[in-house]
């Protein structure tokens, strides 16, 4: 398959996937039927020790970037929907009669727009915003592809736009993609990340950036991790989607590492980077590197680090297991353990698969007023939080909502109960699992967060033949079976790019930090006032701040 990200004025960056490493074609061998429970067989991983380094503080380059390449999440071989997957049936919403079911925002406004891109990047534009969102102490931080703001938790915007790339202290020569971000209550600390390459294609690294203050306003500390692996297959190589997750030892990020220049996929790595060394400071923070990771025997996409809220006991992560794009009904659960570095410990991965229900790459979504269609990703995991000692996940699926003939993109759901050993993870169990899905509407790119009680809330394209690309979200109450219909946040107001031919790559989800509320955000068709000058890649951001308990 040869999907690209554009970058700039709509230009396509040749970079086909179609003869990827052939560690991802194999066909995967017959599961268990969803429901039973065969002996779990635990893999271990081992890492490598390694340390980060400081970004000098030197007048970076400036002007427009001089080389076009692929913008965000490539996709792989199976990443595309096809008529023979094992298509699976979503029952219902929950009854919105339900007390309580929809949670009226109280916060809702327009996020980083297109616009706002344009602005910062030379009157260049860019798809999809890819967005990362944090909140802390009456700040709101959305960075996304590529520009980010600095609001009020009212929506009021404080500082920008800026180009992302100030905030990683580079110039704008060069290219960076997919940010992250989040605000760490327990030690009063900003965290934001993302992926780097040079302006001449030569190396790439891992960007973080680090505020240790309550207040996102100011300098940050810069931090690179070389991700170029000259020695990999078809290196120079990058790390493509960096996710991230946290808890109170370690910055955890996962990626994929990909050729610069070529096809050629080299498999998940994860960087396990010490906390207590990026909120001192230090020059050198020190990390363990997982490098070439495989589950159920072999390669897959990198799986999704939790963003921790109590105290778990061990980072743990999520990921998918369709490694053929034929669906499947497993998903791969996956736990760092000795996690305090600065004790001298050495942090473990393991990793086991479980039994789930069934999901399978999404259908294009379509639009109203477009003959184009909005592509719906694949069906990797999107993010993972852990709350009240269960790790949550979604993804974007193929499914055949209730009362509906057709097959659409929604979403599918786990809430998994890890259970560990003393050298790791030993298994885990579904304690909830289902599917955001409404007759006749198609909802991509689900990002869910939960609280310690059980209640979730979950944000979403949702778009149709009926409708224009739209910000919606539903809520899940404790001791219920599924979401609650889809509540619209912000309607779209005319259909995207009909050019353009990305759409998403995430959401993104955060919990409240004074109180039981979910900040959740997604892309949709904003205001004109918010679109490009040009109509190109017009796509604007909603954030919503909805209750929970």
């Amino acid at each position: 398959m040869n999907l690209t990200r554009r970058f700039g004025l709509g230009v396509a960056v040749a970079a086909s996937l179609a003869t990827i490493a052939a560690g991802l074609t194999p066909a995967v061998a017959q599961a268990s039927a969803p429901g039973s429970s065969p002996a779990p067989s635990v893999t271990h991983y081992t890492g490598t020790p390694g340390v980060a380094r400081l970004v000098p503080r030197t007048a970076p380059a400036i002007g427009a970037p001089s080389a076009l390449r692929p913008r965000g999440a490539r996709r792989l071989p199976s990443g595309h929907f096809s008529a023979a997957e094992a298509v699976p049936n979503a029952a219902a919403p929950a009854a919105a009669a339900a007390a309580g079911t929809t949670g009226s925002p109280l916060a809702n406004f327009n996020g980083v727009s297109s616009r706002d891109s344009q602005f910062t990047n030379f009157e260049l534009t860019f798809e999809p915003p890819d967005q990362g969102l944090c909140e802390g102490n009456g700040f709101v931080l959305e960075a996304v592809n590529s520009a980010y703001r600095f609001y009020s938790v009212t929506g009021t915007s404080l500082r920008g736009p800026f180009n992302i790339n100030d905030l990683f202290n580079v110039g704008a020569k060069e290219f960076t993609s997919d940010p992250r971000c989040w605000f760490d209550a327990s030690t009063q600390t900003w965290f934001a990340s993302i992926l780097f390459l040079n302006d001449t294609s030569t190396a790439s690294a891992q960007l973080i950036a680090v505020r240790h203050n309550p207040s996102p306003l100011g300098l940050w500390t810069e931090y690179s991790i070389d991700t170029t692996d000259p020695g990999g297959n078809g290196c120079p190589c990058f790390a493509d989607q960096p996710r991230i997750g946290i808890d109170r030892n370690n910055l955890y990020i996962t990626a994929d590492e990909f050729s610069i220049l070529g096809p050629q996929f080299n498999g998940p790595e994860m960087w396990v980077i010490d906390k207590a060394d990026l909120v001192a400071g230090v020059p050198s923070p020190r990390f363990t590197h997982f490098a070439h990771l495989t589950i159920d025997g072999q390669l897959t996409v990198a799986p999704q680090p939790a963003l921790s809220t109590g105290n778990p006991n061990a980072e743990y992560l999520l990921s998918k297991l369709d490694f053929n794009g034929t669906g499947d009904h497993r998903i791969g659960v996956w736990a760092v353990t000795d996690r305090n570095q600065s004790a001298g410990e050495k942090p473990q991965l393991s990793s086991v698969v479980i039994n789930s229900e069934r999901y399978a790459n999404p259908p294009p979504a379509p639009q109203r007023g477009a003959k184009s269609t909005l592509d719906s990703g694949d069906d990797r995991m999107q993010q993972t939080q852990f709350a009240g000692g269960t790790v949550w996940g979604e993804l974007t699926t193929a499914v055949r909502p209730a009362g509906d003939n057709s097959v659409r993109a929604g979403g599918a759901w786990f809430q998994v109960k890890p259970r560990l050993g003393t050298t790791g993870i030993t298994g885990a169990s579904i304690v909830r699992q289902g599917y955001i899905a409404s007759a006749g509407q198609y909802e991509i790119y689900p990002a869910v967060q939960p609280d310690a009680a059980g209640n979730a809330a979950v944000i979403f394209t949702l778009t149709g033949t009926t409708r224009f690309p739209s910000a919606a979200y539903a809520i899940l109450r404790a001791g219920r079976g599924n979401f609650g219909p889809a509540v619209v946040a912000a309607s779209g107001t005319g259909p995207y790019d009909p050019t353009a031919t990305r759409w998403g790559d995430y959401s993104f989800a955060v919990p409240g930090g004074a109180s039981d509320t979910a900040w959740l955000a997604t892309e949709y068709m904003p205001p004109k006032s918010s679109q490009t000058t040009t109509g190109l890649a017009n796509w604007g951001t909603r954030v919503v701040e909805v209750p929970l308990g």
